[in-house]
């Protein structure tokens, strides 16, 4: 049984992802179909890469991904398909596949050519469906396009280093759900620089010395409860993907707030890291 999976941009209101699903199953009736994310902020293409990079891992080798977002054809933004770490992505090249493959060489790419492809605003259901569904027959990349060598590169995207080695720039690409916000800066990447130095993070006026494992590892229980750090309180932490992430422990952005507004930060937003 083939599984499929959707990462968009079209939210739930509409009927673009039923539609997808309906196109899916009239060719593939025993398809799996998994929703990974429906709620990519519009044409985001640093949130998607960052959802999907999470996690696609997750499923079996084999699993083929389609990626709507910013999907829309040019003589810029080609289809592709691209085989990578035993998965099959199909996608527009607007950077998304660039921003996965930063670290990991995709064993195949093609870009789409389908013979007589209907022209349309909606390429997911008319395009990429067919493509998921070729794949899910085992058929190979081969057969629906050529090879392709041209994957878009977001560098700007990246970290950068500077100050001979004492600064790392960051940026915001991700607020999650509980309004934690999530850098572009790795571990791997940190600790690179870091070689056993002290570190303070610098995020508007916001300043941090230390980077925790878990959220509630702010907590020193060795102190009595009205000393300890606790609730309400601003932390870093290596999150579960291993990116530097900023945090309010055990806040609620629907109340009180997050990090992202208590801190005042927003996607693409500066964070520094100032090593001494």
């Amino acid at each position: 049984m083939a599984i499929i999976t959707l990462t968009t941009d079209f939210g739930l209101k509409d009927h673009f992802t039923g539609a997808i699903k309906g196109s899916i199953l009239t060719e593939l009736n025993d398809a799996k179909i998994v929703d990974i994310s429906h709620g990519i902020s519009p044409f985001n293409i640093q949130e998607c890469a960052y959802i999907l990079e999470n996690a696609y891992k997750s499923f079996p080798k084999g699993t083929i991904h389609i990626i709507g977002v910013d999907s829309e054809p040019t003589q810029e933004n080609q289809h592709i398909a691209v085989l990578l770490d035993g998965h099959y992505f199909i996608s527009a090249n607007n950077g998304v596949i660039g921003l996965i493959t930063s670290e990991i060489k995709p064993e195949k790419v093609v870009e789409i050519d389908i013979r007589n492809p209907q022209s349309s605003s909606f390429p997911e259901m008319d395009v990429f469906v067919q493509i998921a569904c070729h794949i899910a027959r085992g058929g190979t990349l081969e057969v629906v396009g050529k090879p392709f060598d041209g994957l878009k590169d977001l560098t700007g995207f990246l970290p950068t280093v500077t100050d001979n080695g004492k600064k790392i720039s960051g940026s915001v690409i991700y607020i999650d759900n509980y309004g934690n916000v999530v850098t572009n800066i790795q571990k791997n990447f940190f600790e690179a620089y870091r070689k056993g130095r002290g570190f303070e993070i610098n995020a508007r006026t916001t300043k941090i010395k230390e980077i925790h494992n878990r959220y509630s590892d702010i907590i020193n229980f060795d102190l009595e409860k009205d000393k300890r750090k606790g609730a309400g309180d601003v932390l870093a932490l290596f999150n579960s993907s291993n990116y530097i992430e900023l945090a309010i422990y055990k806040s609620d952005l629907n109340t009180v707030g997050g990090a992202s507004s208590l801190l005042g930060l927003d996607y693409r937003d500066t964070i520094t890291i100032d090593f001494r």
